[in-house]
């Protein structure tokens, strides 16, 4: 069976990061982490005890009950995915993810020279692997003589900013159990919802809580992105016992630890006090309202996109746009990226680097660069009651309408005469 590299460009590599909130640091997480500043010692390994309570207590408050020594934290989600893909699949093992899923997500398994196989989502959302399409590929791939052991999954998604219904997500996680796969569930856009009362998020650890592991990358909500810090929950029972000692075991190995002052920050924001949820909650509301704008006006514009639910983006198709897209010798995804970053101003990665098909013209579009170019005007859009009404927001807004809406012309003056 074939694996998704693309080709024409090559094969992807690396992805582009998260995207970021382009928010100024919370003050109150800015003194925990220069209160630690001094401190010499290094953080053990997979945490603290400290760190690894704070997060027992995060979880817990979602529902999903744990006990520290289940719980591992690392300088990010990358490295926490790393490790669990050495201890799933380190020896003889294939890697299952959705397409498109989020960028960094395949590159560490390629790096441990693990086939990953891409397999499609549903229309109504991305994250998620359609039952049928998960399966046929379990099927094939085993045909072919490989060893499906791992999926990598998120029910609130980047690169597609929505949240699979629950009932999508019951019938692809016992879906996978069945064929003996292990899940590990990408929980970091969870605390990102636009609207969490239409938006039900079901975690597959809620349902099989002997089979899932679940990552969450602390920058998705509660730290900036240029502090790494992410905690990963794994199963109760002797299984889940063993992959947490070697997931340690590989974080020894990459002496992947978390920085001392960003470990102290970690903890603050993991229990969730009131300035860190009132500055979460402030920052869901001002990027749902862009994003809503920005999908707005791609749409208006004959591009297509899922409205977007969850995170600080949106991914669109602009598969309609493609003969004027040519006019401007945008034949691909990377050309179309190469294209819409300078037309825009702002980074518009491509489809390709999500694992979809090169020459699909899609692009995820993040909310962070439409809030203002400096720290003070970003603040502005957190404190505004309107911030759609900000003229730095307006002037955005209407330069990704306008780059949008000239595409949209050029495609009508080539349609020809009725």
């Amino acid at each position: 069976m074939r694996r998704t590299d693309p080709e024409g460009h090559g094969p992807v590599r690396y992805g582009p990061p998260p995207p970021g909130d382009g928010l100024p640091v919370l003050p109150e997480l800015a003194a925990h982490l220069a209160a630690a500043a001094g401190r010499a010692e290094a953080q053990p390994v997979g945490g603290a005890p400290a760190l690894l309570e704070a997060a027992c207590g995060y979880w817990t408050r979602r529902g999903l009950s744990c006990v520290p020594d289940r719980v591992a934290a690392g300088p990010g989600a990358p490295a926490l995915l790393l490790a669990l893909t050495a201890a799933l699949c380190g020896e003889g093992g294939d890697v299952l993810v959705p397409r498109p899923c989020a960028a960094w997500w395949a590159p560490y398994a390629r790096l441990l020279g693990r086939p990953v196989y891409h397999v499609p989502t549903p229309a109504e959302s991305g994250g998620v692997p359609d039952l049928y399409a998960l399966l046929e590929t379990v099927r094939r791939v085993r045909d072919e003589g490989g060893d499906p052991r791992l999926l990598v999954l998120s029910v609130a998604d980047d690169p597609t900013a929505t949240v699979a219904p629950p009932e999508l997500v019951h019938e692809t996680v016992e879906a996978a159990a069945a064929e003996g796969l292990h899940l590990v569930s990408d929980e970091t856009w969870r605390d990102t919802l636009h609207d969490p009362h239409p938006s039900v998020l079901l975690s597959p650890a809620e349902m099989l809580p002997d089979r899932v592991t679940v990552v969450s990358d602390l920058a998705g909500a509660l730290l900036p992105a240029g502090w790494p810090a992410a905690v990963a929950r794994f199963p109760a029972g002797p299984e889940g016992e063993r992959l947490h000692a070697r997931v340690l075991d590989v974080l020894t190995a990459l002496d992947a630890r978390i920085a001392a002052p960003v470990a102290a920050a970690a903890g603050y924001a993991l229990d969730e006090p009131g300035p860190v949820t009132e500055r979460r909650e402030a920052a869901v509301r001002l990027h749902a309202r862009v994003a809503a704008a920005a999908h707005g006006a791609v749409v208006a514009a004959g591009a297509l996109a899922r409205p977007p639910q969850a995170g600080r983006h949106l991914y669109v198709d602009l598969g309609p746009l493609r003969e004027a897209l040519a006019g401007q010798g945008v034949a691909d995804a990377q050309e179309l990226e190469e294209f819409l970053s300078a037309r825009l101003g702002m980074p518009a990665p491509g489809g390709h680097r999500f694992g979809d098909d090169l020459q699909a013209l899609r692009v995820r579009l993040a909310t962070g660069p439409l809030l203002g170019g400096t720290d003070e005007e970003r603040a502005e859009c957190l404190g505004s009651p309107a911030p759609l009404e900000l003229p730095h927001v307006q002037r955005a807004l209407n330069s990704l309408g306008s780059a949008f809406g000239d595409l949209r012309d050029d495609a009508r003056r080539r349609e020809p005469p009725r």
